[in-house]
């Protein structure tokens, strides 16, 4: 790990890119992850990034920014599972594979008509998988401006989120200040993912001296992996267990 803090590691335009690109997604998406895993929808937020890959192989097939392939695809699939019924308990997670299985069908067309068009080398695996280390710096401003409008949606609809996602009424008459507990859990869940994002990119950049020298591992694997130690450290202290009640605790005695 002696190559993490040299001087080149920031000195590099790629790493200085990834740092802010992988601020601007850590920061929205723990926002945003918040009100999804309260409201039952994390499924629906999985799928998501997957179904963008379709509008990304779009993009690539007509020769446009993938970027804004990709955010079509999520906005349009969105709209789609609301609309079949991604709010109802019972329709969402079949909506959400139904809308799923179409994209990644289309998204497989997209590719392997890409593959006939250019001659692009590598292009399916850029497109599915890519690196943080490769996305053009015009991409940026598109990428900050569409963070920071999900961030102020949230903020505006945070009050709205919160009734319909939790029982504020039941947490107010016990004390509890509803607003903020939820700012206070969207600010940790954005720097959770802020700093297992800028770790992750920080690892990354030292993998390429690792054995065998020279092939860098991916970002994506470092972020889940530290995202998925924490997870298990939480198990860590095992909670209390209480002593079984005893089945005649609690009856009321015979008048006899």
């Amino acid at each position: 790990m002696h190559y993490l803090f040299e001087p080149g590691l920031l000195a590099s335009g790629p790493v200085r890119t990834a740092f802010l690109i992988g601020a601007i997604v850590a920061i929205t998406s723990g926002v945003i992850g918040v009100f999804t895993v309260t409201r039952g929808q994390s499924f629906a937020g999985h799928s998501l990034a997957d179904i963008a890959t379709t509008g990304g192989a779009g993009a690539f097939l007509v020769g446009l920014n993938q970027f804004w392939g990709f955010l079509a695809a999520g906005v349009a699939a969105a709209g789609l599972m609301e609309a079949i019924g991604v709010q109802r308990r019972r329709g969402r997670d079949v909506a959400t594979g139904v809308v799923l299985g179409a994209a990644l069908g289309a998204a497989a067309l997209f590719l392997y008509l890409g593959t006939l068009r250019t001659a692009t080398t590598g292009a399916s695996f850029t497109i599915l998988f890519g690196s943080i280390f490769v996305i053009s710096p015009d991409t940026v401003p598109a990428l900050v401006a569409s963070g920071v409008v999900a961030v102020l949606a949230v903020a505006v609809l945070a009050r709205v989120l919160l009734l319909t996602s939790l029982s504020p009424d039941l947490a107010r008459a016990r004390g509890v200040n509803v607003r903020l507990v939820g700012a206070v859990y969207m600010a940790t869940s954005a720097l959770i993912g802020l700093a297992v994002t800028w770790l992750g990119i920080v690892l990354a950049y030292d993998s390429y001296y690792w054995p065998p020298h020279g092939h860098g591992w991916p970002v994506s694997f470092f972020v889940v992996a530290l995202v998925l130690i924490g997870y298990l450290l939480t198990y860590a202290r095992k909670p209390r267990r209480l002593a079984p009640r005893s089945p005649h605790e609690g009856a009321e005695c015979s008048p006899a």
